[in-house]
């Protein structure tokens, strides 16, 4: 048996799952899951469950970092009389950890010096996102010595778009010496969606096209073709595409420079080991629906009569509809489904509603009662009978993912 520690830390929260993993058994068992959200919006919170046991909003007093979190779930685990497999440090053999960006790491990776540098030194490309994740890199070796750190990277799913799709039309020298071009993102989450919505079709992965969309507070749109990455919507970092709770998505490029001229200095909010310029800023924590509803609660946007909210909404519908009808295309039309993931993706039936109806020239139908109950299942058919493609849900699981990589070997 080993104990497994799958951890997922974002910009402003720190989410850890726990699992057992049997020789027996190719799928992981979960024993517990805690999250704190808030670090950036005190005071932070703590969501807990384990079995029969559910704390939610519990408010944390002196938590201000994803070191913090983690340091502080870890003593809940280790605390909880009824979690023995955690009693003691040596108790847990694997912490596998999210990494947003892994440049052009193609597949997980053991952390050692070499990489823990690499990773560090992709920071400047994602400085939101690398920059918690090594913060905790670092305490786990400080407080679990006896655990293998393995770093598992958004990026390295999408290691198969092609060249001309990767490529910016700059200038190449320099692009090369920087590293800039199309990474993508969220693929931790498009693996398990393909190998789950595979499953779901029985169909071999390999010949697997569909075109699937992470909505969440992050929210991207990936075309997958023969069951790897073809495009996907974010780019050099996770700001490009769709926007989101607090992002903008694509704009002109120009535009933070009418917004701001000094975009390009640092940020009041760089601190430490975060260099973020102005623009950076802005477009990643002040944008969004954020900036435009004054809330990042997307069920009260979808549901309110408020004319910004409203705004929002049809923002968020035109954005993905703007992804859907070229990924279509790039797939000549063969699409085994549509599929909606994530937090919104997965709650939102009044958005799969309006996207579905603004692609239904393609062949794409809902079924309206299947859409508003879709069931508890991980993958759910909301099509409707007539329609020529599929409408799917999936309750994708990023930490699930991790832990089956690590049981898997």
């Amino acid at each position: 048996m080993e104990i497994i520690l799958s951890i997922n830390a974002g910009s402003s929260s720190v989410k850890i799952s726990v699992y057992k993993a049997e020789p027996s058994s190719p799928t992981p068992h979960q024993l517990a899951e805690a999250t704190i959200e808030g670090l950036t919006a005190p005071p932070a919170k703590l969501k807990y469950s384990r079995g029969d046991e559910n704390i939610k909003g519990k408010e944390l007093e002196d938590i201000a970092s994803q070191e913090d979190a983690f340091k502080y779930i870890l003593s809940h685990l280790q605390n909880d009389a009824d979690l023995p497999e955690l009693s003691k440090t040596d108790d847990i053999h694997f912490t596998c950890h999210r990494v947003v960006h892994g440049g052009d790491y193609p597949h997980a990776q053991i952390i050692d010096k070499e990489t823990f540098h690499h990773i560090a030194e992709l920071s400047d490309l994602a400085p939101l996102h690398n920059a918690p994740a090594l913060s905790i890199v670092r305490a786990v070796s400080e407080i679990l010595p006896n655990a293998k750190n393995v770093a598992y990277f958004d990026s390295s799913f999408h290691a198969t778009i092609p060249r001309h799709i990767s490529t910016y039309p700059v200038d190449q020298e320099v692009a090369e010496r920087n590293k800039l071009r199309k990474y993508g993102f969220h693929g931790i989450s498009y693996q398990f969606i393909t190998d789950a919505v595979a499953s779901h079709l029985k169909k071999d992965p390999t010949t697997l096209n569909i075109i699937a969309l992470h909505l969440g507070s992050g929210a991207s749109a990936c075309c997958i073709k023969n069951g790897v990455s073809h495009d996907t919507s974010m780019g050099l970092t996770p700001l490009a595409g769709l926007p989101g709770a607090t992002r903008s998505g694509s704009i002109d490029p120009s535009l933070i420079f009418h917004f701001t001229h000094s975009a390009g200095s640092l940020s009041h909010a760089a601190a430490g080991h975060m260099d973020i310029t102005q623009a950076e800023q802005i477009l990643n924590k002040k944008a969004g629906w954020k900036a435009l509803t004054g809330t990042t609660d997307f069920a009260d946007i979808s549901s309110s009569g408020e004319e910004m909210k409203m705004l929002a909404f049809d923002i968020f519908v035109d954005r993905i509809m703007n992804y859907v009808a070229p990924y279509f295309a790039k797939l000549v039309g063969e699409v085994d489904a549509l599929v909606f993931a994530g937090g919104i993706g997965e709650r939102g039936a009044r958005l799969r509603k309006e996207v579905v109806r603004g692609v239904e020239c393609l062949g794409f139908g809902l079924d309206a009662e299947r859409n508003n109950q879709p069931g508890d299942g991980v993958v759910a058919d909301i099509s409707a009978g007539d329609a020529r493609f599929k409408t799917l849900i999936c309750k994708t699981d990023e930490q699930l993912q991790m832990a089956r990589g690590v049981a898997k070997g």
